[in-house]
């Protein structure tokens, strides 16, 4: 198994909390056991294979409250963090997405001097 930074396991938002950002509802799904025929880690630190796309989309549905999610529109928002260098696609590999944890603490706590 993987090793993640104690930051990376922040108790769940509430299930009715629309606020939460879709980096951090794919880290929920990666540590629940439940989801590991869904979405799970896979290959080099960080990096993890969406395995059900049309559920991951239902499910961050389901918790921003927008029954129409699809895939289509979460890949959309996922490519929204590339530029932002939070995660990136792993290349040649379908569904597959690598976090740049050293960029997430950043968003996470701005002021931590790295």
């Amino acid at each position: 198994g993987f090793a993640f930074p104690d930051w990376a396991y922040k108790p769940e938002s509430s299930p009715g909390s629309r606020q939460i950002q879709l980096w951090h509802f794919i880290l929920e799904l990666l540590q629940k056991e439940e989801y590991q025929g869904v979405i799970a880690w896979q290959g080099d630190y960080g990096e993890f294979v969406i395995k059900d796309p049309d559920e991951v989309a239902r499910l961050w549905g389901i918790r921003k409250c927008k029954p129409h999610m699809n895939y289509d529109k979460l890949s959309r928002a996922l490519r929204y963090y590339y530029n932002k260098r939070i995660l990136h696609k792993t290349k040649g590999k379908r569904f597959t997405y690598k976090f740049n944890f050293s960029k997430v603490v950043l968003v996470n706590y701005p002021l931590l001097d790295m």
